[in-house]
């Protein structure tokens, strides 16, 4: 018959705290105790049953061992036996200790600290020409108060007595031997009785540092700066994270970015893309001159090369492309709806000429009628 769970026989979840395992095994003891039942036979079976859950469950490695690999994990009779198992797991012991880093004596519990990101919003013209700044950001700190040891001032953290400072504890699964974190530690072979208050005994505490960034001409959205070791500190003595500064651009009023091309619209009068013209448009370096052309349509596309922005990583500039949209004009007098209507009437007398496009689109949607 298959041995029932632990946790449920002491009726606490698996996350319960020792205080609750203990809470638990004393009101089912009572509960079960064969003095108090001395007509139900059946008492004294409960009452073994739940002083095995508690001897495991209040046990750190036991409770350890019982979590990962279940009634197994805690079963003296597994595998060879308490006297044959510990040869066979020794030898291989040695062997799982070069694979996962264990070793006969304390593991090192120096590790890096967490790489930070930072989402920095930066102007077209910054991006294209370059610019430093500063930002402020959140991290953690080593304390100052304890000095990173986690201890109240004047007192020292205690080795942990479940591991006895390795960081790691030693489970038999059958004829195997194989190390994991210690869980009452956390694998930091430290036991801290008086921690400090300032960081909890974290021995590390939040706090904001101002960094002065250089961004670099032709940065693009979603380029990265990395700034080395400006990341988390990190735990006893290990090496500091990095910080990464991640761009985003922000919408401007007149261009839009295509890679290292720029794009804007160029709204011309009704007169000048007719008859042609000169106007002035923006670009980064200043103003520049377009001629436009008599008879020019809307869609029209003009490139300036050149007149783009230069890549971080491109050995030339990109170009400008300005996209003409012809306004309709609005709010006209009268005498100005006079003028166009009698333009519209002259236009009339031969208006295949002068409106090529209408007539040739006409003829496709006549093409079509008379198709179906």
């Amino acid at each position: 018959m298959a041995k029932r769970d632990f946790y449920d026989i002491l009726g606490v979840n698996r996350d319960a705290s020792e205080e609750e395992i203990k809470k638990a095994y004393r009101k089912l003891a009572m509960k079960y105790h064969p003095d108090r039942n001395p007509d139900n036979p059946r008492s004294e079976e409960h009452f073994k049953e739940v002083k095995e859950a508690y001897e495991i469950l209040s046990d750190g490695q036991k409770r350890a061992a019982y979590d990962q690999y279940g009634h197994a994990g805690v079963d003296p009779q597994a595998g060879m036996g308490a006297a044959g198992a510990g040869g066979f797991s020794d030898a291989f012991g040695g062997i799982f200790d070069e694979i996962f880093g264990g070793g006969r004596g304390a593991r090192s519990n120096v590790y890096r600290g967490a790489d930070l990101r930072y989402n920095l919003e930066v102007t077209l013209e910054q991006a294209a020409f370059g610019t430093e700044t500063k930002i402020r950001i959140p991290t953690m700190e080593v304390c100052d108060a304890c000095r990173g040891s986690g201890a109240k001032a004047g007192t020292q953290p205690k080795t942990c007595p479940t591991c006895q400072g390795s960081g790691q504890v030693r489970l038999q699964q059958g004829f195997f031997s194989i190390q994991q974190t210690c869980p009452k530690c956390h694998g930091t072979g430290r036991f801290i009785a008086d921690p400090c208050a300032p960081c909890h005994g974290a021995g590390r505490v939040k706090q904001h540092k101002t960094l002065a960034v250089k961004i670099p001409a032709g940065v693009d959205e979603g380029d990265r700066i990395r700034l080395s070791s400006e990341g988390e500190h990190g735990v006893n003595g290990g090496p500091s994270g990095d910080l990464y500064v991640q761009i985003h651009l922000k919408a401007h009023s007149v261009f839009q970015r295509e890679q290292n091309d720029l794009h804007c619209e160029m709204p011309i009068s009704f007169t000048t893309a007719a008859l042609g013209g000169e106007i002035d448009i923006p670009t980064l370096d200043g103003a520049a001159k377009i001629r436009v052309p008599p008879e020019t349509q809307s869609g029209k596309t003009f490139r300036l090369r050149g007149k783009g922005i230069k890549g971080v990583r491109s050995h030339a500039h990109g170009d400008l492309l300005c996209h003409v949209v012809v306004e309709t004009p609005v709010h006209l007098t009268e005498r100005q709806k006079e003028l166009l209507r009698e333009l519209e009437e002259s236009s009339r007398e031969n208006s295949d000429q002068h409106n090529p496009r209408a007539k040739s689109w006409m003829d496709r949607v006549r093409d079509f009628f008379a198709a179906t």
